[in-house]
Formats: C-alpha cells, sequence, structure tokens
C-alpha cells in the first residue's frame, strides 16, 4: 500500500511514499523553473483566452533523485470543468476546451509527478489573459424618448450607456451616431450624451419621429494575434411633442360656392374647415368673416357653415369673394392664432333648359337633303337650314355641337355655342361620299352643355341621299391576262375571256370591250361578253410566230377606260419530221477523228425539235461505228486504231461503209427521217512539220484552237522584242563610248523554210498534207550590237530562185573617192565582238541599216 505524504510548502504539496520502501526512497520533484516558462510544474502560467483548441500549451517537467522514469497526471477539483489533458509520459498539456475569460479568469489545476513508488502533488492556478472578442453591450438601448418640439440646441436629451467586458483598451467604450450628416442630433463620443445639434430645431409638423442609430466601439485589442476593433448598434426612438406654434389651416381649399336663382334666405351655401396646426396638441376653432360678405351672408362660428340672409333676387353682385377667418380658442376662451382664406360664392342661373334644334318652321329633329355624290371639300351643304338654342343664361347655355355617322365626311361649325347659333355643315371628305359605297348618309347632330351638372343634351337626324355620277372607269379583273392555243387551232377558236366591271348605275356601268395593238391582227373581241378569238382566217403557226400581245380597252358610254395586256403564247406541235440537208451524204473520215452529220426539225419547242441520232444500218460490216445520240458525231469503235484492222474485218482493201442514219425527234406523236451516209475511211499521215504539223493534223476541226495558238505566239514575240528594245536603250543610254563601224554583209541563201499553210482547202486527200513552201529572207546581219536602231518589219519582194551573189563594187572612177560605208557611232562600254544568232527580225533590221548607208554614200558622191 502507497503512502501519502504531505509536504508543506506553497504550492501545496503530496508525496505518496509506499511503506516497505520508506527508508530508502526518495520522492520525485517537479522543476520550478519560474513564470513565463513553458516547462516545470506550471506555476504562474498564464494562458490568452483566444487560445484556439488542441493547441500545446504546457510541458510538466521533473526528475527523481534515484534516476527513476517519472510520469505526469493533471486533475482538477470535483464539479470544475476539465480544460487541459495531459500525455503521462512526456508531460505535454493540450488545451482541450475553449477559454474565456469573462466567464473565468482562473483555473485551479492538481499536478502529480510519480516514480512508481512515490507520488507528489501540487496545486497550482493557470491565469487567463483577456483578448478583446467581446462586444460593447448597450445598457438602456434601444429605447423610445419623447422631447418636445421647442428643445433648443445643446441641451442634453438622454444618455446612452454601453459596456465592454474585455478589459485593457478592449474595454473602453466611445460613442458615434450613423450618418450623422443626416440626422438633427450629436452624441459625445466619451460621455454618450445625446443633444439636438447645433444650428437645428425639431418641427412636429415636419417630422413627428426620429429614429437615431447610436454606434459603440470598444478601443480595440489582440485578438488572434491581429489588431481587432468591435462594435455594435442600437436604435434610439425620439418621439417629437406638439407644442402651439402654429396657426390654423383650411383644408380642401380654394373655396367656391354657388347662390341659384331659387335659393331661399336661410339656405346653406358653402361649408369652411379649419384644423389647428399643432395636430399634436390642437384647440377649437372659430370661424368669422373678416370681409366682403356685404351682410348677406353668414357664418356659423363653430361648423363654419355660409348661408344666405336675403332673397336671391336682390342681391347686387354676381361674384362676392369673401374672407373668412378661423383663430384658435384657448382652454380660457381667448382667441390665438389664426388663419384666413377667401371664399368666392358665384350668383348663377338656374339650368333648367336644355338646347333646343330649329327649323325653318320651329323645333325640328329631322333634317333631309338630296345631293349628287362626291361635292367639292369646303362646300357648305345650304340646303340644310338648322339654327340651335339653350334659354339659359351664363353657362347654363353653353354647349358643344357634334356631328356623329360614317367616317369623317362631314364638319359642323361652330362646334361650341353660348346660347343660340346658325348651323353650317361643311363637307370634309368628298372622296368617301361615294355612292357605290352609300346610296344614303345618316348623321346624328349632338348639342351637348359644357359646364353644367345636369349636361342636358339634344339631338337631331340629318339624312342625305346621294345621286349617282359617272365617277368610276371599267376596271379589268387583272391587268394582264395569258392565254394558250394549240398551233392547229381552227380560225375562230376561243382564246381568253377578259372581264371587266363598272361600279357606276345606268348606262354608267355598260361596259364594251375593244382590242388593239401590233399583235391583234389575228383576233378578234365580242364587245359585250369580252371573248377574245382567232379571226375566221387566222393560221397559228409556233414555228413562224409564237407569242403575241396586245391590249385589250374597256369603255363606258362617257369614253372613261382602262387598260389590260393580254399575252398569247401558240403551242407548238410536233408537226414537222426532222430533216437532213440531203438524204446522201458523203462523208471522208480519218481514223481517230469523227464525222458529223445534222439533221434539222423545223418545230419551235422542245422537246419537239430535241433530235436522237442512230445508226439502223451499216455495210459491209454493222458493228464497226458508234454515233453520238445527241450530237450525230460518228466514230470508230474504240478498238479499230489503224487501217489494218478494218481491213481484216472485211477482208477488203477498200474501205468504203454505207450507213443508214435515221433522225427521230422526241415529240408526241414522234416523226424520223433517214439518210444514206457514204463515209471514206482513211489513215493520217505524218506531216513533214514535225510537233507543229502534228497539232495542226490533230486539231484540224478546232479552228478557233489554232487561232488562239498562234495569236499566244505572236503576243509572246511581242513582249520579247518590247523587253529586248528597253534593255538595249537603257544600255546605251548610260553608255559615253563611240561604237565601231557597220558593215553590211550578204549571206548566201538558206534552205527554204518548209512552213504549211492550215488553212488551204485541198480538193484531194493527199494535198490536204502537202506543206506549201515559203520565199526565203534576206538575212543581214548586224556586225554593231549596241546600235538603238529600232527593229521594224517590212514587207520586202521576194528574192529570187537562184543563188544571190554579193553585188559588184561599184566601178572605180579614178581621182573620185573610194567607196566606203558610213559609220554610225554610238556611246557604249566595250564589249568583245561576237557573231550573233540572226533571227527574222534581225534580218529586216539589217537590210534597213544598209539601205540607209547607200543612200548617204549616193549623197556624198553626189556632192562631190
Amino acid at each position: 500500500m502507497m503512502k501519502i505524504v504531505r509536504i508543506l510548502h506553497l504550492p501545496l504539496l503530496f508525496v505518496f511514499v509506499h511503506p516497505c520502501l520508506a527508508h530508502a526512497d526518495f520522492a520525485p520533484h517537479f522543476y520550478d523553473n519560474g513564470p513565463y516558462i513553458y516547462n516545470g510544474n506550471l506555476a504562474l502560467f498564464s494562458l490568452s483566452e483566444d487560445t484556439a483548441v488542441g493547441t500545446q500549451i504546457y510541458c510538466l517537467n521533473g526528475t527523481d533523485p534515484e534516476g527513476q522514469d517519472v510520469r505526469y497526471g493533471l486533475s482538477f477539483d470535483p464539479g470544475s470543468k476539465e480544460y487541459f489533458r495531459i500525455d503521462p509520459k512526456s508531460g505535454n498539456i493540450t488545451l482541450v476546451e475553449q477559454l474565456d475569460r469573462e466567464k473565468e479568469d482562473s483555473i485551479d489545476v492538481l499536478v502529480s509527478i510519480t516514480d512508481g513508488q512515490s507520488r507528489v502533488v501540487e496545486r497550482v492556478t493557470v491565469f487567463v489573459m483577456d483578448a478583446n472578442d467581446e462586444k460593447p453591450e448597450f445598457q438602456n438601448m434601444p429605447a423610445i424618448i419623447d422631447v418636445l418640439e421647442t428643445t433648443e440646441s445643446g441641451i442634453s436629451i438622454y444618455k446612452v450607456e454601453a459596456v465592454d467586458k474585455d478589459t485593457g483598451s478592449g474595454g473602453s467604450v466611445t460613442y458615434f451616431l450613423q450618418n450623422p450628416q443626416f440626422t438633427l442630433f450629436a452624441i459625445d463620443r466619451h460621455s454618450g450624451v445625446l443633444r439636438v445639434r447645433s444650428g437645428e430645431t425639431l418641427d412636429y409638423e415636419k417630422t413627428k419621429t426620429h429614429f437615431v442609430t447610436v454606434i459603440a466601439k470598444d478601443g480595440g485589442g489582440n485578438y488572434n494575434g491581429k489588431e481587432q476593433f468591435m462594435s455594435s448598434s442600437a436604435t434610439l426612438t425620439i418621439n417629437v411633442i406638439d407644442a402651439q406654434d402654429t396657426p390654423p389651416s383650411f383644408i380642401g381649399t380654394p373655396y367656391f360656392g354657388y347662390v341659384y336663382e331659387i335659393s331661399e334666405p336661410g339656405s346653406e351655401i358653402f361649408t369652411v374647415l379649419a384644423k389647428d396646426g399643432d395636430v399634436g396638441n390642437s384647440n377649437p376653432i372659430s370661424y368669422s368673416f373678416e370681409d366682403g360678405d356685404d351682410g348677406v351672408f353668414s357664418i356659423n362660428k363653430t361648423t363654419g357653415c355660409i348661408t344666405l340672409l336675403t332673397p336671391s333676387k336682390y342681391l347686387k353682385r354676381e361674384i362676392f369673394n369673401i374672407k373668412v377667418k378661423a383663430s384658435e380658442v384657448s382652454p380660457e376662451g381667448r382667441l390665438m392664432d389664426y388663419g384666413v382664406t377667401t371664399v368666392v360664392i358665384r350668383v348663377v342661373d338656374l339650368n333648367n333648359n336644355p338646347p333646343t334644334f330649329y327649323g325653318e318652321n320651329g323645333p325640328q329633329n329631322m333634317f333631309e337633303l338630296t345631293m349628287y355624290e362626291h361635292p367639292p371639300e369646303g362646300e357648305i351643304l345650304r340646303g340644310l337650314k338648322i339654327t340651335v338654342n339653350d334659354s339659359d343664361q351664363g353657362a347654363n347655355a353653353k354647349f358643344n355641337l357634334r356631328l356623329i355617322g360614317p367616317g369623317r365626311m362631314l364638319r359642323v361649325v361652330p362646334q361650341t355655342v353660348l346660347n343660340d347659333a346658325q348651323v353650317t355643315i361643311l363637307v370634309e371628305d368628298s372622296a368617301a361620299m361615294d355612292y357605290e359605297k352609300y346610296h344614303f348618309l345618316t348623321y346624328k347632330l349632338l348639342a351637348v352643355e359644357i359646364d353644367t351638372p345636369e349636361r342636358f343634351s339634344a339631338t337631331a337626324d340629318i339624312v342625305i341621299h346621294l345621286l349617282d355620277t359617272n365617277d368610276n372607269a371599267p376596271k379589268f379583273s387583272s391587268d394582264y391576262y395569258i392565254a394558250r392555243i394549240p398551233e392547229n387551232s381552227p380560225g375562230g377558236s376561243n382564246v381568253v375571256s377578259v372581264t371587266a366591271t363598272d361600279p357606276d348605275s345606268g348606262l354608267w356601268g355598260d361596259v364594251k370591250y375593244s382590242i388593239y395593238g401590233s399583235g391583234a391582227d389575228l383576233f378578234l373581241i365580242q364587245p359585250t361578253s369580252g371573248i377574245i378569238y382567232t379571226q375566221p382566217w387566222a393560221s397559228l403557226d409556233a414555228e413562224v410566230k409564237s407569242k403575241y400581245n396586245f391590249y385589250v380597252k374597256a369603255e363606258d358610254a362617257e369614253g372613261k377606260y382602262s387598260l389590260a395586256e393580254v399575252f398569247v403564247t401558240v403551242l407548238d406541235l410536233n408537226d414537222h419530221p426532222p430533216a437532213f440537208n440531203d438524204n446522201f451524204l458523203e462523208k471522208t473520215m480519218v481514223i481517230g477523228a469523227p464525222v458529223k452529220i445534222e439533221a434539222v426539225d423545223e418545230d419551235a419547242e422542245v422537246p419537239n425539235n430535241v433530235i436522237e441520232y442512230a445508226i439502223m444500218k451499216a455495210e459491209p460490216d454493222n458493228n464497226i461505228f458508234d454515233i453520238d445520240t445527241d450530237t450525230g458525231e460518228i466514230v470508230l469503235k474504240s478498238y479499230i486504231k489503224s487501217m489494218a484492222i478494218i481491213q481484216n474485218i472485211t477482208k477488203q482493201r477498200d474501205c468504203t461503209w454505207s450507213l443508214v442514219v435515221q433522225a427521230r425527234d422526241r415529240g408526241q406523236p414522234s416523226f424520223s427521217t433517214t439518210a444514206v451516209i457514204k463515209i471514206d475511211i482513211t489513215e493520217a499521215t505524218q506531216l513533214s512539220g514535225g510537233p507543229l504539223g502534228s497539232f495542226l493534223m490533230h486539231n484540224r476541226n478546232k479552228p478557233l484552237q489554232i487561232l488562239g495558238m498562234l495569236a499566244g505566239f505572236i503576243s509572246l514575240m511581242v513582249v520579247v522584242t518590247v523587253i529586248i528594245s528597253t534593255a538595249t536603250f537603257m544600255r546605251n543610254k548610260k553608255s559615253n563610248r563611240i561604237l565601231p563601224n557597220r558593215r553590211v554583209r550578204r549571206r548566201q541563201p538558206t534552205q527554204p523554210w518548209n512552213i504549211r499553210n492550215p488553212f488551204k482547202v485541198l480538193e484531194t486527200p493527199g494535198e490536204k498534207f502537202r506543206v506549201q513552201e515559203e520565199v526565203p529572207e534576206v538575212v543581214v546581219e548586224n556586225v554593231n550590237y549596241n546600235n538603238n536602231v529600232s527593229d521594224v518589219v517590212r514587207q520586202w519582194p521576194p528574192p529570187p530562185r537562184a543563188p544571190s551573189l554579193p553585188p559588184p563594187p561599184p566601178a572605180y572612177i579614178p581621182g573620185e573617192r573610194q567607196w566606203a560605208v558610213p559609220t554610225i557611232s554610238a556611246t557604249v562600254a566595250p564589249k568583245p565582238r561576237k557573231k550573233a544568232y540572226m533571227n527574222r527580225r534581225d534580218t529586216v533590221n539589217s537590210a534597213l541599216v544598209s539601205e540607209l548607208k547607200m543612200r548617204l554614200e549616193q549623197k556624198r558622191m553626189l556632192k562631190h
């Protein structure tokens, strides 16, 4: 059994010693390291209340004199909240409950250390330090207070109190108002005293209640390692108490009353109403006249009711402006503050007569008129003699006139009448007054009083009978008509029926038809029914003319008319068979090239004029040709590449075929025509012209392609010439040296060029591929390559057939200067001389230079 030994020192220490080992065992003990140390016996240790739960806050540390391992313990008094937990081996203490200094500012803890034999227990106190975690709390808010509206600025009206449970700066409180610029109050930031702001006054009549929000803010403090300011707010409701400082005011102004012709003395004319301006503490009101009553009216002092004192017929004025005074009455019966207003009383006639319409013979409520349609706009309907009258006086005799009926065809003047007036009806919309729409028009003439409560009114009926005029031209049912008729229709056949209507009545509504125009020669029209038909002798042929158009005219009895256009299409029938130019044709076919035949169908439209071709028969063999059904091109089968294949098929050397070709149109019914085609098959021979000859032979049936090739070649040559000339000019322009002499040399005639003419008509197949020779040209070599002479092409006469030799030099004449070639100089850079290849342009250029030299020499010889 372990013995417990109590050691008397501070803090309280208990030592438990095992009885069998007391003589040899020393108790373990804690290291006492003093305050602000995080290991020892927890003595004088303090901890901030904002320390997070789970934080290791301390480490118990002790030793055993015998060097035994020690273990640590931690416990609390019974009923106390256990804030800490300890690791027995390491002695580490961890916070397990949230601290709150405002609830518990110190914690008593029993810490123990044992070596297994003895156990030492010490009581220590852990102090909880404050953190700024509490908001200020208002002690007397929210609250409701009453303040007189006469309270002067600067006087205290309330003291706000707030407490912050924190210590230090976090526990100090200052006061502020929310939105101070919009309130009539101010607060002392330290004392919390609320006052009316300087220069401001309370007014019950403007604002009866004010709501002031007060903010209490602490001085700030540390919380979780950061400085934190906390605040709270509350609302103070201030009720303003009314004071007697506002005069009475009248309700419902301005005031107007009326005295009628039947009013008797004592009749109530009008009642005024006033209230004390101090609504919260109002006084009774007393009414009286101040001026303008002329002694003919009285007013009740309590109710404000104005009554008539004399009969209305004795009133000398039509309008009375009476000033009424409303005064406050104090509890002692003394008249105090007052207000004044004006009551306008008008003496009016009694409205007992409604408006009345009159005709020539007295009161009348029905007026009739007969007239033609479409009268001029602004015209007065003089057949209507209408007057209107109201026997009352003044405002009771004022009324409006309105005309109610279909559309806005008519207008009434005047529109406002006082007592009586002559009523005038004007035409407003002439086009709408149409007999075809309305045979008669019915209107209501309405007179309605304007400013009377009775709103008396009167009505009269106006009936206008319209007479018809010829105001409409006949109108076709369509602006154009489209008709179709077969080309084999006999004369007199109906084409189309046109219809035109004239809404006018009688003879003006009868319509007659006629046709005219360049396309109307083959057609007639029935004048009354509008049926268009062909001339009895007319023969329509779509191949001659398939479209006709002309105009049809609809005219009434007075010559008003309208036009429509008629389009007639003659429908083509398949009445022409296809036809060849000749029923027997001879063609020559070169292997690899097609032979084309063509037939013509004179029908006007497809499919009647669309032709299909077919080979019906071929001799001596029926399986050697194909034909294009659309174009009529006849070609050999694809496997036939040479004459040897054909001769192998026919076993004959004669390659002449006879074909029966059919041309059939696609009309209904279909027509066809046949022709016999004799085809001589030959094989193409290779031209001696090389690739150019092959090209011409291959494209002999495509002249446009040949022309395009020639045009491209010529364009290329022109471009090359321009480039060379430009380069030569620019090079000579930059040079300033003298060119060597130019000499002319005749070249031996060359072999004539073999140029074939692809456009020459050959009479025989052999001549078709023969090439015509051209005459050679003289080639003159230009030794000076850097001259500025432009390339000029001229047509020279052909040289003789015999080989030409250089011309002999001129005869030598003693004493005369020897013949010499004149030189043409220019400035160019030196360049090695070499013989250039001469083309045809160089030949022409050299010939021109030679001619120029000869002329210059002749002129020089003549001078000598």
